[in-house]
């Protein structure tokens, strides 16, 4: 008999600090620090390991917990950092930095690991940063445009867009409110910022279906709903969906118009 399909989860964060020389970096302060710590716990990680090779202890567990799941693979996430419209790295920005030679080599190491990077498309080398991903075996580029200060509507981002939708990467964009890492400009996280991209012909992700996180966050679930009418390239993802700040629409998701 046939082997059936392939199960892969496509959203799969990786988090590290550097420790062994990979060039990412993780800073955790107040309230930030104690999430860390609580959601390490929830994956059976000790919160010790972030004084520790947290990259290395993180991965070898998560890679454990996928060989004892029903998942064949999952894809797991660099972090790029933030950068201003100009292309200009923030040092002073953000929380953590998982540079993309990080999941790409991980992916090499472990059969359960399928690469996904994450470029800022302003930054002045993205397209060989691009091309690089793409000769490694990159499978899709994630981005949180609110908290890495992407507008994905930017008219000089056209050839990066046109190139990821040539070589078919799609895009796993950040949608709706976000509290784990900081924001930096909030309105980016609207999905119709992804209209561009995709009529640049990029495949769209919009991760969370465009779910608020917070009590005080705009939910763009409806908006997202409209542009799926509009778009055939256009999903959602349900990550993070039985959470009780995401789980009013879980069931929405079942609709006719969305399935």
């Amino acid at each position: 008999t046939r082997p059936g399909p392939s199960r892969r989860d496509a959203h799969f964060h990786l988090v590290g600090d550097g420790f062994a020389g990979s060039g990412g970096w993780l800073r955790l302060t107040g309230l930030h620090r104690w999430l860390a710590g609580f959601m390490l716990w929830q994956l059976g990680v000790p919160a010790s390991a972030l004084a520790g090779d947290l990259e290395a202890i993180y991965a070898e567990h998560l890679g454990k917990l996928v060989r004892e799941s029903s998942m064949d693979a999952v894809v797991l996430l660099a972090h790029e950092r933030v950068h201003d419209p100009d292309g200009t790295p923030r040092e002073d920005l953000g929380s953590m930095f998982v540079p993309n030679d990080v999941v790409l080599g991980l992916a090499k190491k472990f059969p359960e690991f399928l690469p996904g990077v994450s470029i800022h498309p302003a930054r002045c080398e993205a397209l060989d940063a691009l091309e690089h991903c793409l000769e490694e075996g990159a499978v899709l580029m994630k981005c949180l445009p609110n908290c890495q200060n992407i507008d994905f509507s930017d008219r000089r981002f056209r050839q990066f867009w046109e190139r990821m939708a040539e070589s078919g990467l799609p895009l796993l964009a950040h949608t709706g409110g976000e509290h784990t890492v900081p924001v930096v400009e909030a309105a980016l996280a609207d999905p119709r910022l992804l209209r561009f991209p995709l009529e640049c012909g990029v495949t769209v992700i919009a991760a969370h279906c465009a779910t608020k996180s917070g009590a005080f966050d705009h939910d763009h679930f409806n908006a997202w709903v409209a542009m799926l009418r509009e778009f055939p390239n256009l999903y959602g993802d349900i990550s993070a969906m039985v959470s009780l700040n995401r789980c009013g629409h879980l069931r929405d998701c079942l609709r006719e118009e969305i399935i």
